[in-house]
């Protein structure tokens, strides 16, 4: 018997230094501006982490704050899945950091998915197929980044678009009528690899390397996929439903102007989509879950809603979703 799987709370965690566009300039030394950066991103502040902060940190709060907001204990979780291309130690995992640090049953499971950008729907995929195939009751999906350790910033073309947090999620498997998690559009394209990634790694280098980015490319792509009325309906025709019975568009938040064009492409109004980049920046697999839970926290996703989940990233790799609210 299939399962109904439901998002029950949401939580988020940034570092606690915050660094305006002016102020990441002024300690970079960066040929650069506020409108200049304002103009091309949208991006108005980001988030860095500094000394005992860290992936691990940021997870660990999210996952905290998830599960006061879910009303449910941690000793109820059956399975933890954290997306991130930014774990503190290459293993273990930060899945099974965040386990032990919160105390998750011993008898559960715990992982990190890595599809980058896209990597917290990727997550989001696999925890329902676990509650679906396994004999739990609740997972914790959680997106956390500290892309300020894969920045150079001598390249002020993407220095300035990234930054630090993290944001969770809870679902729960239960019997109902059909609500929750409706399905998913999964896709990749290894040929692009080298358009979007590190420049280094353990096996290669034994370093993590820095953020490398051919920007035209990516924004072409991005769009075209974050836009793709064929992922849309492939996730919602099933269902009996189509764009425009969908209430909110909650997209991975790398540029504004990359989130206005796929908006505009999937034929649905700015005033649906919601946009966190100007306060957050790109963080990576962490920007969806993160702006679910402002979404969620200043009210504008309420019960029942229909809400459409899109991510695109490094590999390429991309990811549509689509559940109802609640």
């Amino acid at each position: 018997m299939t399962m109904n799987i439901r998002l029950i709370g949401t939580g988020s965690a940034l570092p606690q230094t915050r660094l305006t566009n002016a102020e990441l300039i002024a300690a970079q030394g960066l040929e650069s501006s506020d409108e200049w950066i304002r103009e091309r991103t949208g991006i108005t502040q980001r988030y860095f982490v500094k000394e005992g902060e860290s992936t691990f940190t940021l997870a660990r709060d999210a996952a905290e704050r998830a599960l006061q907001n879910a009303g449910i204990e941690a000793s109820q979780v059956g399975a933890i899945i954290v997306a991130t291309c930014t774990p503190d130690l290459t293993f273990p995992s930060v899945a099974t950091m965040v386990q032990g640090a919160l105390g998750f049953p011993n008898q559960g499971m715990a992982l990190d998915v890595n599809a980058a950008c896209s990597g917290f729907v990727h997550a989001l995929a696999v925890a329902n197929g676990i509650l679906q195939a396994m004999p739990y009751d609740y997972a914790l999906v959680i997106g956390a980044e500290t892309f300020s350790n894969l920045l150079d910033f001598n390249d002020r073309t993407t220095c300035v678009l990234f930054g630090d947090g993290a944001g969770a999620v809870v679902l729960k498997k239960e019997q109902g009528n059909g609500k929750g998690i409706l399905g998913f559009d999964l896709g990749a394209d290894g040929t692009k690899a080298c358009e979007l990634q590190s420049t280094n790694g353990v096996a290669r280098g034994r370093t993590a390397g820095t953020v490398l980015m051919n920007g035209r490319e990516v924004y072409k792509h991005a769009v075209r996929q974050m836009g793709s009325k064929d992922a849309v309906a492939k996730v919602l025709e099933p269902h009996g439903l189509s764009a425009a019975d969908i209430n909110w568009v909650v997209p991975h938040q790398a540029n504004l102007r990359i989130i206005e064009a796929a908006a505009q492409s999937l034929g649905l109004p700015i005033e649906k989509v919601v946009v966190t980049v100007d306060q957050h920046a790109n963080t990576s697999a962490a920007t969806i879950p993160l702006a679910l839970d402002v979404a969620a926290r200043d009210g504008r996703l309420k019960q029942g809603d229909l809400v459409m989940l899109q991510a695109f990233g490094a590999g390429f790799a991309w990811s549509t979703a689509a559940l109802y609210w609640g």
